[in-house]
């Protein structure tokens, strides 16, 4: 569905969010913390530091954080910073079923960028928390 330079992208804002403290994060605990090779995660946080979506802070205690809250960011932003829009037209060679089938994927497209635009970094996040909880009995009474 996405390209790996959009599956790092979105890994690399993952990585910001879940340690959304303020604190930066230095690109080779994210490359090291998400399974990103570090030459092509700076590509990455250079391309998402200019379209707005981290700061890059210096010094010895510099790094990447996001440049907004978690829940501000869509994975569907980052999809398309990475992947552009996605074409709904196709080609129309003269068999049957060319437009039936062009439809059918549009739709397909226009579902899935939905779903992908509403879903805030903040949400995998929670998404994750609740994962890794799971197994944990509360013993709240």
């Amino acid at each position: 569905m996405v390209s790996n330079k959009c599956e790092y992208a979105l890994r690399a804002v993952f990585e910001l969010a879940r340690y959304g403290d303020g604190e930066p994060k230095k690109s080779q605990e994210i490359a090291s913390a998400q399974g990103i090779p570090p030459r092509f995660l700076e590509i990455i946080l250079v391309e998402l530091r200019n379209a707005g979506f981290v700061l890059a802070k210096r010094g010895s205690g510099g790094g990447y954080v996001l440049a907004r809250p978690a829940y501000e960011i869509t994975v569907g932003q980052v999809i398309h910073l990475f992947q552009g829009l996605p074409s709904n037209g196709g080609s129309y060679d003269g068999y049957a079923g060319d437009y039936a089938f062009s439809n059918l994927w549009g739709r397909v497209q226009t579902a899935i960028s939905q779903v992908c635009d509403k879903t805030t970094f903040d949400d995998l996040v929670q998404q994750e928390v609740l994962r890794m909880c799971g197994g944990v009995p509360d013993y709240v009474i």
